[in-house]
């Protein structure tokens, strides 16, 4: 057994397919399949399950990848180890964050993390949390801004800011009126949310207390796959949302015929963090990184300083 064995075998599993594992690995099929085979035969065990139709992973197998995806991210950790009395920063850094954090927040730290880190190589990367969570646990990237908190004994938080909501709606709408909007007021407001898998229609929906989505009415049919989406809809005037605050942008939106208010409500808010494995030997540049989110931050957001 060797490294590339390891890597060979990973390569079948995220693409489930023999031909385009090769490719991955620059070398030909018959090579690839020769040497998974050697590599199971050795281990007297069945990796995987070949059929002319499909390629799937046997239980023993998928203990097989979870120890294979370890030893090649020690293996990259004693290379990063090797470097690390030059700079201890450089080199890339794979960063997966939501797409209602993503679009608003990453702008803000690209020029300061390059000044801080010149040697550091950013690696983005825009998904949804179930995603990423994914992509997190295979290895994939090497942690995740997300705006929901994570019960996996596997994974640890840096925690970043809490993010108040504000409240979007059109010009003239009744709830123009209120001085203040209150939890009574939310509650019975239809909303616009974003489609399912986006971590903030849940977040919006328990700020409302809402249980489960509208199933009848106007609202029911509209689900967006983005907050830009969204907002051009309130502009149309199909209704209200909850916008997170960096995603307020109060020029825009009152010349697109949207009043933006600020919720004084005090479960009003969402707390993003920076997601990754108990394991992943660089923690030093994860904590420069949340140094530079941090001093970007604009006032409309509180940050969070200690680590959790």
């Amino acid at each position: 057994m060797n490294l590339r064995d390891l890597k060979y075998i990973l390569a079948v599993a995220e693409t489930r397919h023999f031909g385009r594992a090769a490719e991955r690995c620059f070398v030909s099929q018959p090579t690839l399949s020769g040497q998974i085979k050697k590599l199971e035969d050795e281990l007297d065990v069945v990796i995987f399950e070949r059929t002319n139709r499909s390629v799937e992973i046997t239980p023993v197998g998928e203990e097989i990848l979870h120890h294979a995806r370890l030893a090649l991210e020690q293996t990259a950790a004693i290379e990063q180890v090797a470097h690390a009395h030059q700079d201890p920063l450089a080199g890339p850094l794979r960063i997966g964050a939501i797409p209602t954090v993503s679009p608003y927040l990453v702008p803000l730290l690209l020029r300061p993390l390059r000044a801080r880190c010149p040697k550091l190589q950013l690696v983005l990367s825009e998904e949804i949390t179930d995603t990423l969570l994914a992509r997190l646990s295979h290895h994939e990237i090497d942690a995740a801004l997300l705006a929901t908190p994570v019960e996996d004994s596997d994974l640890a938080a840096i925690e970043l800011f809490d993010e108040p909501f504000w409240l979007a709606h059109p010009t003239g709408h009744p709830l123009q009126q209120r001085a203040e909007i209150s939890a009574a007021d939310l509650e019975s407001t239809e909303l616009l949310l974003l489609a399912d898998g986006h971590c903030l229609a849940h977040q919006v929906m328990e700020v409302c207390r809402l249980s489960q989505r509208p199933s009848q009415g106007e609202m029911a049919d509209l689900r967006a796959s983005s907050l830009e989406t969204l907002l051009q809809l309130v502009s149309a005037g199909f209704g209200c949302t909850l916008v997170p605050a960096l995603a307020v942008r109060e020029t825009w939106m009152r010349d697109h015929g949207i009043v933006s208010r600020q919720l004084h409500l005090p479960d009003a808010y969402r707390r993003i963090s920076l997601v990754y494995r108990r394991s992943f030997p660089r923690r030093q540049v994860l904590e420069r990184f949340a140094e530079v989110v941090r001093d970007q931050l604009p006032d409309s957001v509180h940050s969070l300083g200690a680590a959790a």
